[in-house]
């Protein structure tokens, strides 16, 4: 039965694009869960695929010089993000790294989300989901998410000049209308940072 199963998850995963993330769910209408997380692990044995975490899964691209091209951690946290329907948004030093404000790179990196808050260890780092408020979350634009995220990080008392600036220049990318929307959200100090944007 599971040999079956096996290989149907097998071809289904052939017909993907290498590196693709998958989960068990990728794989629920070829058999019970029991038989499709055998088959997985029976996979990864056979080297077919890699196990990121526990239950995340990668079909692995491989460099000929770099040998497999690992996902980014912000790569598998979307790919979480898109399976549970749940919206994610960078804190901390990932928004404060991501908008070249920080070259520190977070071992642990939180995410904002609508959907369940959980812990996922991916080698030596961890992924956090922090549950949060709608209105966090009801922000439209990326780069002004990341922007409020960054700022409150750095707060209010300690943001520079020189972080205005580069915020600035970030800002420009983004739709006047999508910041005019994002400052209301945002806490009164960042708000008037965000509205400088010429």
């Amino acid at each position: 039965m599971t040999n079956s199963v096996q290989t149907k998850i097998e071809n289904k995963i052939k017909s993907m694009k290498r590196g693709s993330i998958l989960f068990p769910s990728n794989f629920e209408s070829m058999g019970n869960v029991e038989a499709v997380k055998k088959s997985l692990l029976r996979l990864e044995k056979k080297k077919f695929l890699i196990r990121l975490a526990h239950g995340i899964y990668l079909y692995p691209k491989q460099d000929k010089l770099l040998g497999v091209l690992y996902p980014s951690i912000e790569e598998i946290a979307n790919a979480i993000a898109d399976r549970d329907k749940a919206q994610i948004i960078p804190t901390g030093i990932k928004a404060l790294n991501q908008l070249g404000l920080s070259n520190q790179i977070p071992m642990n990196i939180v995410f904002l989300t609508d959907g369940a808050a959980r812990s996922i260890v991916v080698g030596k780092r961890t992924i956090k989901f922090k549950r949060t408020t709608p209105k966090n979350l009801a922000v439209k634009g990326k780069i002004t998410s990341l922007v409020i995220q960054a700022l409150k990080e750095i707060g209010k008392e300690n943001v520079t000049e020189e972080q205005i600036e580069i915020i600035l220049e970030h800002l420009k990318l983004e739709k006047g209308e999508t910041i005019e929307h994002d400052a209301k959200l945002s806490p009164a100090w960042i708000s008037k940072i965000i509205k400088n944007v010429k």
